[in-house]
């Protein structure tokens, strides 16, 4: 996922960047609320992790601000508050679920995972396309029952491409999130990636196509 992590407390902040890009996600961490709505100009995020209690502007504010700009991607609170009231409010500002500070930061990513899934339609974890089965959670791919050995970054390829199955994405989004932004990569490494996976993937019913000049897309070969 490419995540908005809204956190004022570097240690904390820390945790939860270096656990979600070790998990081979894509995040921007910002520390102040002020800087929340020019981070999501131009981008496209899936989620937010958003802290309540931030410099300039709270958590509650952003909520109804994101909301009303038409930011729709599921929003993750992270608040030391406990209190029911408090809990109702976020809910019914736009949040799309809670954790209670301190948390176990596992239960941060698969609250993640679960927010994704249920904005995406999906009831489970695991994928199947014909004879490919996916494990988004454990983070495995068999094909006809058997384990296929992918890296972390052929993995997250993998899956940003079938969560967006039969539709083309952009070859510079797939860069945003498949490397670090600061890393200076060039279109051939993606391109190196594609024909890795695409390898792996031989005799399954999924085929990555290319749309050339724009990107690469997901399709189920009995639909393509």
């Amino acid at each position: 996922m490419q995540i908005l992590l809204v956190e004022d407390n570097d240690d904390l902040g820390d945790a939860v960047h270096s656990r979600l890009t070790q998990a081979g996600h894509s995040v921007t961490w910002v520390k102040d609320g002020a800087e929340v709505l020019p981070a999501i100009v131009g981008e496209n995020f899936d989620a937010m992790a958003l802290d309540l209690m931030l410099p300039n502007k709270s958590g509650f504010e952003l909520i109804k601000l994101l909301r009303k700009a038409g930011f729709d991607a599921p929003i993750l609170v992270m608040t030391a508050r406990s209190e029911i009231d408090d809990k109702v409010s976020l809910l019914d500002l736009g949040a799309d679920d809670y954790l209670v500070k301190p948390f176990d930061l596992r239960e941060l990513e698969a609250r993640l995972r679960a927010l994704m899934r249920r904005t995406s339609g999906m009831t489970t974890s695991v994928l199947n396309v014909g004879n490919v089965s996916v494990d988004l959670a454990g983070r495995t791919v068999a094909i006809h029952g058997q384990d296929v050995d992918l890296g972390r970054r052929e993995f997250r390829l993998l899956e940003i491409l079938l969560a967006n199955l039969g539709k083309v994405v952009p070859k510079e989004r797939l860069m945003n999130q498949l490397f670090n932004l600061d890393n200076d990569v060039s279109t051939n490494a993606l391109e190196l990636y594609i024909s890795r996976l695409r390898r792996k993937l031989a005799g399954a019913d999924l085929e990555i196509s290319t749309a050339r000049g724009v990107g690469y897309k997901a399709v189920s070969r009995n639909e393509a």
